[in-house]
């Protein structure tokens, strides 16, 4: 009798355990990112800076990326064309 106790004290705690981590996963997954987040990931794992982007209703888009004395401007178009521009200032004061 006192082996079966043990058993039912010891799967009380595990799932007590397992229940105290699920809450803190779906605490963690509601959480959303700042807005003032400087970069993404990429899909290897590397930091990408994020810029200021706008998105329309017909699906385009535009994005400015800051690095230094540079601005790299990303646009797609409603029909999927892609244009990525660099401009650098080097006299620029950033």
């Amino acid at each position: 009798m006192k082996l079966s106790a043990r058993k039912v004290l010891a799967i009380g705690a595990v799932a007590l355990c397992a229940a105290a981590g699920l809450a803190t996963a779906a605490y963690a997954q509601d959480r959303q990112t700042p807005k003032n987040w400087s970069y993404s990931l990429d899909k290897d794992g590397r930091r990408v800076p994020k810029g200021n982007r706008v998105n329309n209703p017909d699906g385009s888009w535009r994005e400015e990326v800051k690095q230094g004395n540079c601005v790299t401007i990303k646009e797609r178009s409603a029909a999927g064309e892609y244009k990525e521009t660099r401009q650098c200032n080097p006299g620029s004061p950033n």
